[in-house]
């Protein structure tokens, strides 16, 4: 039976199935673009301190002292019906949604190796006709850029990159994300930059759930073959890490959807994880020997030479067992008159991608992280990131504030 402890409630922040090709989707949608969906969660931070120095075990389950037991029941939360199943549960009214009201509980090796291989991409293919609203800025259609494969390990390639896995009501997920710096804990971050629709449904749904981090996943890059017998410790060598707190933008929650880029210009989020299982008391950063910062202020698109692409392509041809990158010169794409302009790049990388971090040269010429996959065409051949201003930094300074200290 598996145990379940809490990871407690967010800020602002099922079954598996067979995929769907998105080449039959581009028949349907002829000219088509697909949110490159993949996901994320969260939890309050004194309720999990709470619990990792005062739960111990009878009967095989989890001790959780009663007030967090209260906290999670006022969000009609029974901590065992959870655990064995009633997380699935997705009726609209039981749907939480707001800030306040995000409880995250952590349910022991729910993530295993199978899951985790199976978690698929999220189908949400928009007509490009509906993208509407242009600044009149938006640049040509940029030519395609074959992903190329990371070598591994990645860890030593690619050492802040990973997929977030999550749950939503169409089944088990999964996205990319990136590990970056803490100003609060430098040197100690235990923070992950996504997609906001890897944690949120947005205007018409809510946060989804048991979202959780698996850095440097399948590290060695064994084929789809060999993962079919791997071990949990060679699909995740550094362990999995459950959000513990996570937030998106105000605008994301309120017009993200999967037509139109609908919130696309704010479609990113952080997540503070903390390891399932207690771990040996060293922070993420420390664990994977590395974070990124982050780039609030990043050069407009014309005095950007290139920007890196990284991710987990899962939708045909890609299996989503593999990272890749793509790297362009970046250029304008504009969806709504009233949104900022996003960064894009040619990139043959599908769904399963979304999230993945953007780096480029910063503004003071180190590598940072600039923007993450945001949308592309169902297709493939580019994809498109928001810029990080100060929404972007707002964000990201309520969860390390939020942590400061910690």
């Amino acid at each position: 039976m598996r145990s379940i402890r809490p990871s407690s409630t967010a800020h602002r922040g099922g079954r598996t199935r067979r995929r769907t090709s998105p080449v039959l989707a581009a028949v349907a949608l002829v000219s088509a673009l697909a949110l490159t969906t993949t996901a994320c969660e969260s939890g309050d931070t004194d309720a999990s301190a709470d619990a990792s120095a005062t739960a111990g075990t009878d009967d095989g389950k989890l001790k959780i002292p009663d007030d967090i037991k209260d906290r999670l029941k006022e969000h009609g939360i029974d901590i065992d019906k959870w655990r064995d199943g009633a997380w699935k549960d997705w009726d609209k009214d039981k749907w939480l949604r707001e800030a306040k009201d995000y409880v995250n509980p952590i349910i022991e090796d729910l993530w295993d190796p199978d899951r985790m291989r199976d978690a698929e991409e999220p189908d949400q293919g928009v007509d490009e006709n509906d993208i509407s609203g242009d600044q009149g800025v938006t640049d040509p259609t940029p030519e395609p850029v074959q992903a190329a494969a990371v070598p591994p390990s990645y860890h030593t390639s690619a050492p802040t990159a990973g997929k977030v896995f999550f749950d939503s009501p169409e089944g088990t997920m999964v996205c990319s994300a990136t590990v970056v710096q803490d100003p609060a804990n430098p040197g100690k971050s235990n923070m992950v930059w996504t997609a906001g629709h890897c944690v949120h449904a947005g205007k018409k749904g809510g946060w989804y759930r048991n979202i959780a981090f698996v850095p440097s996943y399948n590290d060695a890059g064994r084929s789809a073959k060999e993962l079919e017998s791997a071990t949990k410790e060679e699909i995740a060598p550094y362990g999995v890490w459950w959000g513990d707190w996570a937030q998106t933008s105000d605008q994301w929650i309120e017009q993200g959807g999967s037509t139109g880029g609908d919130g696309a210009s704010y479609d990113f989020a952080v997540i503070h994880v903390t390891p399932e299982k207690g771990g040996d008391g060293k922070s993420l950063e420390e664990t994977v020997g590395s974070a990124l910062p982050v780039d609030f202020n990043a050069p407009a698109v014309p005095k950007v030479k290139e920007m890196t692409a990284i991710g987990y392509p899962a939708a045909p041809p890609y299996d989503g067992q593999t990272l890749y990158r793509c790297q362009d010169r970046p250029g304008r794409l504009s969806i709504s008159a009233s949104d900022p302009t996003m960064y894009r790049i040619g990139c043959s990388m599908t769904a399963g991608s979304s999230g993945g971090g953007w780096v480029a040269a910063g503004s003071d010429g180190k590598p940072a992280l600039v923007s993450n996959t945001s949308i592309g065409p169902v297709t493939s051949g580019w994809l498109a990131g928001p810029r990080l201003g100060e929404d972007a930094k707002g964000v990201y300074d309520s969860v390390s504030e939020k942590f400061a200290g910690q």
